[in-house]
């Protein structure tokens, strides 16, 4: 929160070098025989497609650019945001990498089902991340998680340590302790998701917040 534009620009240009760097460096490790092909600039693998697929009765929404025959990389979003927040990112690496960004639910283009229908949880949005690589046949990736996305992927990494190849954090939080003052106005709510505990968070949701994160 807070940086300029330019200094996105710089902090993106440098999360991408990082990124391509472990993920090159553990995949190489982990697969001797698994040298990344560069697509030639401009090619078919380089363009990012948008796609959905179902996974248990929701229709995941995701980005995917690169050949799938390299490493992938699974690009996992933050809070208030969805895959369009890699929409710089993946072209950087889609020559060298396989990214698949998607969107959870309740996120960006994927469904939305009613919290009567489906529990919005960082235990259920795994199970729906899970399903989904199922769905696209991926059984071996790297993680790039945010914000949001390091809850998500941490339990894919717990669940399936033998799957990652390696894991580039941005903010990925994985304790209590990492949880800075700024969460005090939400932890009534994680208590008891009332409605009147809801109603001051409703600010976060709003356009003007989405556009600071």
């Amino acid at each position: 929160m807070g940086i300029d534009r330019l200094d996105r620009r710089r902090f993106l240009g440098g999360t991408a070098v990082f990124a391509a760097a472990a993920s090159g460096l553990a995949a190489q490790t982990a697969r001797p025989d698994a040298t990344p092909t560069a697509a030639p600039v401009g090619s078919l693998a380089q363009q990012t497609f948008y796609r959905t697929v179902p996974v248990e009765g929701v229709n995941v929404f995701y980005r995917e650019a690169g050949d799938p025959r390299n490493p992938t990389i699974l690009l996992l979003h933050g809070f208030p945001s969805s895959s369009h927040m890699f929409r710089d990112l993946i072209p950087l690496l889609a020559d060298r990498f396989h990214l698949v960004a998607p969107d959870y639910p309740g996120f960006g283009r994927s469904d939305a089902p009613s919290p009567a229908d489906f529990a919005y949880t960082f235990d259920r949005l795994a199970d729906v991340v899970e399903g989904f690589l199922c769905a696209l046949a991926i059984d071996r990736f790297s993680l790039y998680v945010q914000d949001y996305g390091a809850p998500v992927g941490y339990r894919l990494a717990t669940r399936h340590p033998d799957r990652i190849e390696a894991i580039v954090s941005q903010n990925g939080n994985a304790y209590g302790e990492g949880l800075t003052p700024f969460w005090d106005q939400l932890r009534p709510y994680w208590a008891d998701p009332s409605p009147a505990n809801e109603a001051p968070l409703r600010a976060l949701l709003t356009r003007e917040t989405t556009i600071f994160q």
